[in-house]
């Protein structure tokens, strides 16, 4: 699974609309302004059959630090959230069923040669991988 980034989605659109990259990418840039602004103003946006964003309110709340178990309090915040429409979800969905196919072809290949690590050694997260709290 790749990462692609605003610059490589900018090559894409301006290829395809013939516009520049530098108009390009200002456009995008104006479009991911106004989805903070609006959101930062509390408004919701909606995008038919893309997703709606919103702003929730989280409560303040007692957390505990797993290292060491100290109570410490968190306060209430906002926070962005993304509900997947219907395109975008049908989409996705067909497309990790395209990942599933593929990986289980992989699998099988890897397994037939003996070189297939066991699900815990590649789900286990070293003692640095891991998070640290404080």
């Amino acid at each position: 699974m790749a990462t692609i980034t605003k610059k490589e989605l900018v090559n894409r659109i301006s290829a395809k609309t013939g516009q520049t990259k530098v108009v390009t990418k200002q456009v995008i840039q104006m479009f991911l302004d106004e989805i903070i602004d609006e959101l930062g103003m509390g408004n919701r946006l909606e995008f038919r059959e893309f997703g709606v964003f919103e702003i929730k309110e989280r409560a303040a709340r007692k957390a505990q630090n797993p290292r060491t178990l100290q109570k410490v309090e968190v306060p209430a915040k906002r926070v962005v959230k993304f509900k997947v429409g219907r395109m975008m979800k049908e989409r996705v969905s067909k497309g990790m069923d395209d990942v599933h196919a593929a990986d289980s072809h992989a699998a099988h290949d890897s397994a037939d040669s003996g070189s297939m690590r066991s699900a815990a050694d590649s789900n286990s997260m070293s003692e640095s991988d891991r998070p640290s709290f404080g």
